[in-house]
Order: structure tokens, then C-alpha cells, then sequence
């Protein structure tokens, strides 16, 4: 079995990843003062181990034409969770699908265009069977965009320094 979290090295690794996303591994192994082939073996069992799970672009909806984002809540009836799941994957506009305790059953983020194209991605929502209700908030603005930086840095900041002497 890998192992599970990440040591202060992953963790430099990750955030320097992260400020310069585009950097290759040779700029990579210079900014953190290590070797090229360290990097890469890093790289490599980080992503073996899934705690770096893609190099996609992040995009801005917004400028791509989104300018709706919504939570929509679903009731499923007994039995329909895979077939609803199955149909929401389908629709380019739902973008993530959580499993959640609490009145709903599935927790959906979804954008769109307007509030008019909106209506038209919960219709398509509602095709499939099985869903008993729903429920949706629109986002008014973003308060704190999705970030897992700081947790990187809880790595960083758990790692003794070792330039300094230990205190007896």
C-alpha cells in the first residue's frame, strides 16, 4: 500500500506547481534546489498515489460565457441513485456531483449562461427518473474560489527546519 499525505518536499513541489504551472521539471528541481531526476520520481509517486490527480487548465467560466453558477440539490428516489448520476454526467453544464447526508441526496454545481438557460439545464436535469425534488441556489459571488494551497502549506510549515540546530 503507498503511503498517505505528503512530506515537505511534496509539499514545496506542489506549491511551486501551483505558482508556475507551467513550469517544466529541470525549473522545477532549480527552484527547489534538489535534482531533476528527484523531481520527476516525485512527480511521479505523487501522482501514483493520486494526490495529483491532472495538469488541466483552470478556466475562468465567467469569461468563457457563464455567467450563472448554481447548487442544485436533488431528492432521489430509492434505488435511482446510479441512473440519475449516470444522466447528470451527460450534461456538459453539471459540473461536480457530491453524495451528501442532509435533506438532499446529491449536491450538483452547474453553470450557465443565464438565468433563462439555467431553467433549461434544470429541465434537462429533471428527464431522467427518479428525481423527486429539487432544489437550487444561485451564487451571488464568490467569496473564497476553491483552494487546497493552504493544506499544502500545513505540510511546509509541519517540517522542522534543518538548517537550524535542534534545541537541547
Amino acid at each position: 500500500m503507498l503511503p498517505r499525505g505528503i512530506d515537505a518536499l511534496d509539499a514545496r513541489l506542489i506549491r511551486a506547481l501551483c505558482e508556475t504551472p507551467r513550469a517544466g521539471v529541470m525549473e522545477l528541481a532549480r527552484r527547489l534546489g534538489v535534482a531533476r531526476g528527484t523531481v520527476q520520481a516525485r512527480l511521479d509517486k505523487l501522482q501514483q498515489r493520486g494526490v495529483i490527480i491532472g495538469f488541466d487548465p483552470d478556466l475562468d467560466l465567467r469569461a468563457m460565457g457563464y455567467e450563472v453558477l448554481a447548487f442544485v440539490s436533488l431528492e432521489i428516489a430509492q434505488g435511482r441513485l446510479e441512473d440519475v448520476c449516470s444522466h447528470l454526467r451527460e450534461i456538459p453544464e453539471v459540473l461536480e456531483i457530491h453524495s451528501v447526508t442532509g435533506p438532499g441526496d446529491l449536491h450538483c454545481r452547474v453553470v450557465a449562461h443565464t438565468n433563462e438557460h439555467l431553467q433549461a439545464v434544470i429541465g434537462r436535469i429533471l428527464e431522467v427518473a427518479g428525481i423527486d425534488r429539487t432544489t437550487t441556489q444561485i451564487a451571488l459571488t464568490e467569496q473564497l474560489r476553491y483552494r487546497v494551497l493552504p493544506l499544502v502549506e500545513l505540510a511546509i510549515d509541519a517540517e522542522p527546519d534543518r538548517r537550524r540546530p535542534a534545541a537541547r
